[in-house]
């Protein structure tokens, strides 16, 4: 089950084609991830606010390798 959630994540990471949606659907796989990877712990809530932040962080570093900002 924990690998079908971690390759739809990777799968799915920032979709979009400007830098506010790729941050916001890495923020919102990340809190999904997130919640159900700390739910197993007992603690979903901070597991969401990790998984969204790193999301996030993920879409915009996505975003901005595509642009040819980053390398």
């Amino acid at each position: 089950m924990m690998s079908l959630i971690i390759v739809a994540a990777v799968s799915l990471t920032a979709c979009g084609t400007t830098t506010t949606s790729r941050s916001g659907s890495g923020a919102l796989m990340g809190a999904a991830g997130g919640a159900a990877i700390g739910s197993i712990s007992g603690n979903a809530g901070s597991g969401a606010l990790i998984g969204a932040g790193v999301g996030a962080l993920g879409g915009f570093l996505f975003d901005q390798h595509q642009k040819g900002n980053i390398d």
